[in-house]
């Protein structure tokens, strides 16, 4: 059994190697293509660096295009041009220099040429701005879908459909027409009635381009300000002063002590909340206290 897998290891480093000597290109050929970008210039590999530039200005002038309407010599003055813009660096001209000695290394000398001519070129701020608009699209579209799919899931309840023909009755004055024609009206009807359910729908919601990647990036400089005035506020209001909480910052502490997801909070009855935050349940002994009598009441209804 070992020597079918040693034969198909060797298959396949033989195609490998048959790939990189016969059908890839050399590793020189992607900076000139087949040409020597020292020959197109007409010096030495040993050249300094103002002898490759007198040279580079020497045939531009004979084969630019305003000096020379021949279309072959348009197509050297490229290629003298590209040449001039490798060797004129001295890191591509390392890297070019380093791909001529070692044509073998058709992988490595190629992942640093595309690195050295793209990769330096993108600047790093339309990266970033490409790459948060992606991310925001793709945020956008996965509430969007996760919204509409809870939407489909409500409109398919026998609460909804109940809904639906009250709210037409309603609008009807309690007399129901059946006839085909007024299908359309149903359909506003519906269209109506869904709005009014968009408070029903839990655990999602409509998406907001405030809630985005991108949105929240751009305005985090202000939402780091409104935040740090914020505590400063209630630094100087609650520790220095030693005021009492106000009903609203009362109810913000009785929620973070509670663990209580903002929506979640928002859903509870206003007089529940009340005797919630009159328990004061953001001092500790409190709050355990509460907990006690929550695990004592759960015992007792078992």
């Amino acid at each position: 059994m070992a020597a079918p897998a040693t034969i198909r290891c060797c298959a396949a480093a033989l195609t490998l190697m048959l790939y990189i000597l016969i059908i890839s290109p050399s590793s020189s050929a992607i900076y000139c293509d087949e040409d020597d970008c020292y020959d197109l210039l007409g010096v030495t590999q040993t050249a300094n660096a103002s002898e490759i530039k007198k040279a580079y200005y020497k045939l531009s002038l004979k084969h630019h295009p305003d000096k020379n309407p021949d279309p072959e010599s348009k197509k050297l003055f490229v290629k003298i041009a590209n040449a001039y813009e490798i060797l004129k660096d001295e890191a591509t001209r390392e890297q070019y220099d380093y791909a001529i000695a070692h044509p073998e290394e058709v992988f490595y000398n190629a992942a640093r040429y595309y690195h050295a001519y793209y990769g330096h070129k993108t600047d790093p701020r339309f990266v970033l701005v490409g790459l948060l608009l992606i991310l925001s699209g793709f945020q956008y579209m996965n509430q969007m879908t996760r919204y509409n799919q809870a939407v489909a899931m409500v409109k398919k309840t026998p609460a909804y459909k109940n809904r639906l023909r009250a709210l037409e009755l309603e609008r009807s004055g309690g007399v129901t027409n059946k006839k085909k024609s007024n299908k359309q009206m149903d359909k506003k009807v519906e269209e109506d009635l869904s709005k009014e359910l968009e408070l029903d729908i839990k655990g999602t919601q409509k998406p907001s381009i405030w809630e985005l990647l991108g949105v929240r990036f751009i305005i985090l400089p202000y939402t780091i300000g409104k935040l740090l005035l914020w505590n400063g506020c209630w630094f100087w209001r609650y520790k220095v002063k030693h005021a009492p909480y106000s009903w609203e910052d009362a109810a913000y502490l009785t929620q973070r002590s509670l663990r209580v997801p903002p929506d979640a909070w928002g859903s509870i009855d206003e007089s529940t909340k009340e005797d919630l935050v009159q328990r004061r349940l953001w001092v500790k002994s409190n709050l355990e206290t509460y907990f006690a009598g929550l695990r004592k009441e759960s015992k007792r209804r078992r």
